[in-house]
């Protein structure tokens, strides 16, 4: 946070004596020139020559170095970066095992569309210079077949100007729409071996990033007709901008063609939820009043939606469809995360940005950004009282805590409805993390929190408590790097996912509902996460059982957040769903 963060430790080597040129001081020295501004990495001896290249060669300037955990975090804390910057952190995965450990990680980077430049390494590709058994265990003949699935593009290069092209190939591919994980794999011998001089770099100016594609005039003009005929059309957010200036544009283009607006709360902020055009509240799945839109929806116009096909299923509408989204680049026939084929009157492959910009140019609309320094409030009034804390109640403390506050939410649970909040600028919610894959919310907390930390914006993340153990590692990284940020875990001690599911089985089958929380519960013993949080140098406060006791606990966390603190609270709540939610997760077919 602005004027109130403390420096980050620095790790500087006690020389700067480079003795030579190696082949990793060359991948190092590209890595600055791609303006890579960090690497997460969790150490391996498959790129020990990278890794002395990026301390002594340059300093542990240029990028930084970000010592992890595990290799997992090492991914979500680039991806909660991306989610903030739009620009990709480049992570550092050891050899074939390390990569392992990551793959869930990078399939929610892969799911949520973000650019991400992972570089990885394996033993000696030539035998006859392995060592005894490590180096044969941890060298693979094709090691980008575990995640080639779900990454954009992948090289394996054997020699060191190979390796140098690689690197800005990946570069530009991950920061051209669509956006998704690049992988590049290093021979260690190429790392490790010894050069007279450095060699020629490549011009990353020589691999530009090219322009989204953009839709041709009649396409726009067909549009603008579709949505002038139109008497009750309905705006489909989805994956969307950052900024501020696109922000302001989909509101003025809603209000011009008088559009209802539908957003989502898997894909972050991307319209104002108090706005009289909206429509929520926002859900994992849609809400009540988001169905009964689409029902009476003349013309359904999808920005980019996170299943298009899903959504009209579950509305269960028949009006015409303009489906905008260059997605389908990503399709392949490993996994559905590309969902179901849009049946579309009208599908214009380009950008949301790219099309709304064509559109006001052609309407010639012009549209201030969005303030930036409103905070959001929330929905529900402030119940104080020694009750349970039911998730309501909790958003209730939430709002109370934080007060007038400019918050960005990086992350919500399974558990939160659309309803408790409002949402008024781009940068309030960052949305979820496209794969679900239960462990990524400290990990991406503290990749946000980087992003955010010489922002006006206090990071804030109430994750679940499954969620939160499965990776809390990931927030030793901020304690160690002096990242401000406030994490409040919704603790309702148990999988309750899958509680929900039980339940729905056993009333199918007629078992006893009461036993749904065998086999899910997380309790005797209950997990003491301020303990947990204490022992990685966080402060750990908790556990709170009230309201009253959460704003409280939040007012002394947000003060210690800005003197530089890294807290995690931990609030004892009821277990519950949003109906929708609910709804969704157990809706059969």
């Amino acid at each position: 946070m602005k004027d109130t963060k403390s420096e980050t430790p620095e790790e500087r080597p006690v020389s700067t004596d480079k003795n030579g040129v190696w082949g990793s001081d060359a991948m190092a020295e590209m890595l600055g020139r791609l303006d890579v501004e960090y690497v997460a990495l969790n150490p391996g001896s498959s790129f020990r020559g990278l890794h002395d290249s990026l301390v002594n060669y340059l300093g542990n300037t240029d990028p930084k170095m970000l010592l992890c955990l595990h290799e997992e975090h090492a991914v979500a804390i680039a991806h909660g970066w991306a989610k903030v910057t739009g620009e990709p952190m480049a992570v550092i995965l050891h050899a074939n095992v390390g990569l392992m450990h990551a793959s869930m990680a990078i399939y929610n980077a892969w799911c949520d569309r973000v650019p991400m430049l992972i570089l990885g390494a394996t033993g000696p590709v030539d035998a006859d210079l392995r060592r005894p058994w490590i180096d044969w265990i941890h060298t693979s003949r094709d090691q980008a077949a575990i995640i080639r699935p779900y990454v954009k593009w992948d090289d394996q290069p054997a020699s060191l100007n190979a390796s140098l092209v690689a690197m800005t190939r990946a570069t530009a591919s991950t920061k051209t729409a669509p956006h998704a994980p690049t992988y590049v794999c290093f021979d260690v011998s190429v790392q490790e071996a010894a050069h007279t001089e450095m060699p020629a770099l490549p011009d990353p100016d020589a691999f530009p990033v090219p322009d989204a594609p953009i839709a041709s005039p009649s396409q726009i003009e067909e549009l603008y007709r579709h949505l002038e005929s139109a008497k009750k059309p309905v705006f489909m957010m989805g994956r969307m901008s950052r900024s501020a200036e696109d922000w302001a544009l989909r509101v003025a283009l809603a209000e011009h063609f008088n559009a209802k607006v539908v957003t989502d709360i898997k894909t972050g902020a991307v319209f104002p939820t108090d706005h009289a055009q909206h429509v929520g509240p926002p859900s994992f799945f849609l809400s009540d009043p988001q169905v009964r839109a689409l029902q009476e929806a003349d013309l359904i116009v999808a920005f980019d939606w996170v299943d298009v096909m899903g959504a009209i299923k579950q509305a269960q509408v028949n009006a015409p469809v303009v489906n905008i989204s260059i997605d389908h680049h990503l399709a392949n026939g490993w996994s559905f995360d590309h969902t179901g084929p849009v049946q579309a009157a009208l599908h214009l492959a380009t950008t949301p940005e790219n099309c709304i910009e064509a559109l006001a140019e052609t309407l010639d609309i012009n549209a201030s950004p969005a303030p930036e320094a409103l905070p959001s409030p929330p929905r529900v009034p402030f119940t104080p009282g020694p009750e349970p804390l039911t998730m309501q109640r909790f958003a209730s403390a939430l709002g109370e805590g934080l007060g007038e506050t400019l918050t960005t939410l990086v992350r919500l649970p399974l558990g939160w409805d659309g309803g408790f909040w409002h949402f008024r600028h781009p940068l309030d919610y960052l949305g979820y993390d496209g794969g679900a894959g239960i462990g990524s919310g400290p990990g991406m907390m503290v990749g946000a929190a980087l992003a955010l930390r010489d922002s006006d914006r206090l990071p804030v993340a109430v994750l679940g408590d499954g969620d939160t153990m499965m990776g809390i590692s990931a927030l030793w990284t901020a304690a160690r790097y002096q990242i401000p940020m406030l994490v409040i875990v919704c603790n309702n001690r148990s999988y309750y996912n899958d509680e929900v599911h039980q339940e729905k089985v056993a009333k199918i089958r007629r078992r006893p509902v009461e036993n749904k929380w065998i086999g899910q519960a997380i309790t005797g013993p209950d997990l003491d996460f301020a303990a947990l949080a204490e022992a990685q140098g966080l402060t750990g406060i908790g556990p709170i059982l009230s309201a009253e006791d959460l704003a409280k606990a939040i007012a002394d966390g947000i003060e210690k957040v800005q003197n530089g603190a890294c807290v995690l609270i931990d609030a004892r709540v009821e277990p519950g769903y949003a109906e929708a939610m609910s709804k969704g997760m157990t809706e059969e077919d």
